[in-house]
Parts: structure tokens; sequence; C-alpha cells
């Protein structure tokens, strides 16, 4: 999300600068970690191993990076969010920048837009990720078309593409809480409010970008916390209140979330919500 579970698309701007350290932390410390099982799947389904060299746009604090380079894979991220990929850096103590490609599998991080990936000392790449979701705020997948456009051409011909998007609301538990921000700036459609997800949001990217939908599959990823200031925590880390608390003020904004986590809270103090998200894999033509 980013808008979204992961609010920063290599097209979104950073968070405000006194802000960004303490919310990257919340993000990579609590909140990133419920997309694991999405990562795991796609994964696993691609066969990411030795010989597979990805680049993550909107990268984010690296986790799946992380995951695909434990695998074997080389990896170069990209986002625009100078503290997490700080935090990205000190998961993957990237090799230097001077390094060729002749070189043991590494990582590589960029800070900036996603046609800055582009590395003439490095074979191409052979896989795409985006795991951002989309499908859960207004306008939260604009510039996403032209960021692929832009790496389509870094990449091998028949490379998989991996974007993700969030489940129908009815089995996301947590579109009830992210109603909130719509409710609080009351300009769902213009302000980054949420929306329902559509069902072929994914492939409408695709299509549009100029890359074949090849499959798809949903995954399981449940938002667990250990208490309601961690859930709390977590989910303003994404950045999906950020048009709330311009519209009211962070206290307000804490406060209706925390009340409407509540019918989720259990009895013994941790927030638990059961949620589906959707992947697609389209191929480079």
């Amino acid at each position: 999300m980013t808008p979204t579970l992961v609010p920063h698309h290599p097209r979104t701007s950073s968070a405000p600068p006194a802000d960004a350290g303490r919310r990257a932390r919340d993000w990579a410390e609590i909140q990133e970690r419920m997309l694991v099982p999405l990562y795991e799947a796609v994964y696993e389904h691609l066969e990411v191993g030795a010989g597979t060299r990805v680049l993550g746009l909107g990268c984010g604090s690296g986790l799946a990076l992380l995951m695909a380079s434990a695998r074997g894979a080389s990896v170069t991220g990209v986002d625009t969010d100078l503290a997490r990929m700080a935090l990205a850096r000190e998961r993957l103590a990237p090799e230097p920048e001077h390094a060729g490609s002749g070189d043991a599998p590494g990582a590589r991080l960029v800070v900036g837009g996603p046609e800055e990936a582009a590395d003439p000392r490095r074979p191409r790449f052979n896989m795409i990720t985006v795991f951002q979701p989309i499908g859960c705020t207004a306008g939260d997948s604009d510039g996403l078309v032209p960021a692929l456009e832009a790496v389509v051409p870094l990449a091998e011909r028949g490379s998989p593409v991996v974007l993700a998007g969030w489940g129908p609301p009815e089995r996301c538990a947590t579109s009830a809480v992210l109603r909130v921000a719509s409710r609080l700036t009351e300009r769902l459609r213009s302000d980054g409010g949420w929306r329902q997800t559509l069902r072929d949001d994914l492939e409408d990217v695709a299509t549009r970008a100029g890359i074949r939908p090849d499959g798809s599959g949903r995954v399981s990823c449940p938002f667990g916390y250990a208490d309601l200031d961690s859930a709390v925590r977590g989910l303003l880390s994404t950045g999906l209140f950020d048009a709330a608390v311009r519209a009211t003020d962070p206290a307000q904004v804490e406060k209706e979330v925390k009340e409407a986590l509540h019918p989720h809270l259990r009895a013994d103090g941790t927030v638990w919500m059961p949620n589906v998200f959707r992947y697609l894999i389209a191929r480079i033509p």
C-alpha cells in the first residue's frame, strides 16, 4: 500500500523529513513483514534463485529484495524514499557502485526514478517486481505505467513482471480501517482516499504498459500486531492516512484508526485482520 500497504512507488513523494526516520522504522519493524507470504508465493512460483536478476521498483526498506537475495538472486532496488532506502542499505550491505557485471551476485540500491536502474556494466534483468499493492486508494496506480515503460527495455524478452494488488474488500478486513482516511478527508476520489478494488486493476496496468498478462494468484496476508499501539504505528507508516492527517490532525487520525481497529482486537491484546492479496505475472514481449 503506498498510498497502499506500501506507500512509495517510484512515482510517489517521500514522507515529510521530520517524520521520515520514525515512519521508516515503523514500516520496516512492524508493517513490511505483513506481505512476506506474497513475496514467498511469487518467488516460489517463479523459481527465483541463482541466475535470477531482480529489479524491484519501489523497494522500500528492502525486505523483498533480501528474501530474493537469500535465494541466490542478484538484486537491484529503486525507490525515492531516502529513509527507507537507508534501512535497505543496512539490510543488504550492497556492493560498491563501481563493481562490474562479472562480480558475484550482490545488491544495488538506487535512489531516484526507474530509469536510473540502468547499468550498462551489468547483464539485463530477467525479473521485475512491483510489490506495493494497488487497488486500495484513488490514483494509487498513477505513474506505474510510465515507470514500467521506463524499465521494460532494461529486461530480457520474456521476463516476468510481477504486479500486486489488494483482494476483494469482503476478504480484506483492513479495508474497513482504511476507510477512515476517506471519512476524514471527504475527498475519496481526489485525495488518495480508499476505493473499492476492481477485478481487473492489475490487468489494466499491464495492458497499458504493453506487457502481456500470463497468470495470477491469490495469497493470504493477515495483518497481525502485538497490540493496538503497534497496529496504529504500522498502519500510519504506510502513508495511507497522510491526506487525513493534513485534513485534520495526527491525534484525530490516531483516535479514529484505533476505534476502527477495536473489532479486530483479541482478548490477549493482539490485533488480527485477515486479508487476501492478488499478484499478476505479465511477460515482456
